[in-house]
């Protein structure tokens, strides 16, 4: 399916309409206005020069050939796709999930616990792999077996210690002025 393209977009684009786009509808010329009007609707630099405005008119244009061109598929009766896959009975068939697929997976669980529930057992490929896992190997600052995070300029009393005094002493004081809470 789709291995050999019956059409191209490129055919669309180009800048002398094919025989097959003589019938579409004409395509409305654009003035210089109309496209600062749209760069500046679309928050866009205006054009620096004649020959790039004559550019952006030209690829303006021929955008709009293909727009139409598409516009000027017949539709009717065709059901709307989802996504872009394969929906013939062929292909639902391959992509269906069958019992005899995961009968592998469902071989390899064990009951585990009072209520025996299913469970996998690790593969030994899968533990091996996160043996060799680093996880503070991209971790810009370390301590000991922890990554460290900077909070920051803006947060005051972390550079000077001063974020123990806001721990509870366990009397009540969580406040660091000596007075008991509550």
């Amino acid at each position: 399916m789709l291995s050999s393209p019956s059409w191209s977009v490129y055919s669309l684009r180009t800048p002398e309409p094919t025989t097959e786009q003589a019938s579409l509808p004409a395509i409305e010329s654009f003035s210089s206005v109309h496209l600062r009007h749209l760069l500046r609707l679309a928050a866009l630099p205006p054009p620096r020069s004649e020959a790039e405005e004559r550019a952006m008119i030209a690829t303006l244009q021929s955008q709009l050939r293909f727009v139409r061109a598409v516009q000027s598929v017949d539709t009717a009766g065709v059901d709307p796709l989802c996504s872009i896959r394969d929906e013939t009975v062929a292909g639902v068939e391959e992509s269906t999930v069958t019992l005899e697929d995961v009968r592998r997976f469902l071989g390899e669980e064990v009951p585990v616990g009072h209520h025996k529930r299913p469970t996998r057992k690790r593969s030994k490929d899968c533990s091996e792999a996160k043996k060799g896992w680093d996880p503070l190997a991209t971790a810009p600052k370390k301590a000991g077996k922890y990554f460290v995070v900077d909070c920051g300029k803006g947060n005051k009393g972390h550079d000077a210690g001063e974020d123990e005094k806001g721990l509870d002493n366990g009397e009540g004081d969580v406040s660091g002025s000596g007075e008991k809470n509550g």
